[in-house]
Parts: structure tokens; sequence; C-alpha cells
């Protein structure tokens, strides 16, 4: 459960992340690196939630296509 819930957190900061460097590109003039560093955190966040993922899936903490009929 804690695993899943590392996950949904992850997800919702790349979300932050990407509507953050949003509203950097609208609202600067250009002169700050607000928007490349928005686009670093999140590049950053997805690597590490797929390393979450990917570890998840090698150590059994995720199943590929789980089914309730277990």
């Amino acid at each position: 459960m804690l695993l899943k819930i590392l996950i949904v957190v992850l997800m919702l900061a790349v979300i932050v992340s990407l509507f953050s460097g949003l509203f950097f590109l609208i609202r600067d003039d250009g002169g700050r690196r607000r928007v490349v560093n928005s686009l670093a955190i999140r590049v950053a966040l997805s690597v590490l939630l797929l390393a979450v993922i990917l570890l998840a899936l090698w150590q059994g903490g995720l199943d590929l296509n789980p089914t309730p009929y277990h």
C-alpha cells in the first residue's frame, strides 16, 4: 500500500511541475530560468517514478495484470 501511495505522490509531483512550468512560461519575461528548472525537475521526477515502478515490478510489489480472482 505504501508503494502505491509513493507512486501516486510522484505522479502528482510531476503534474504540479508540469503546470508550474506552464505558469512560468506564460508569466516570465524570459530573463529567468524557471521554465528550464521546472523541466529539469519534471524529468528527474519522471525518471524516479519509472525507477520506482520498475523496482516494484522486479521485487513483486506490483503485478502487471492483477486479477481479483486470486
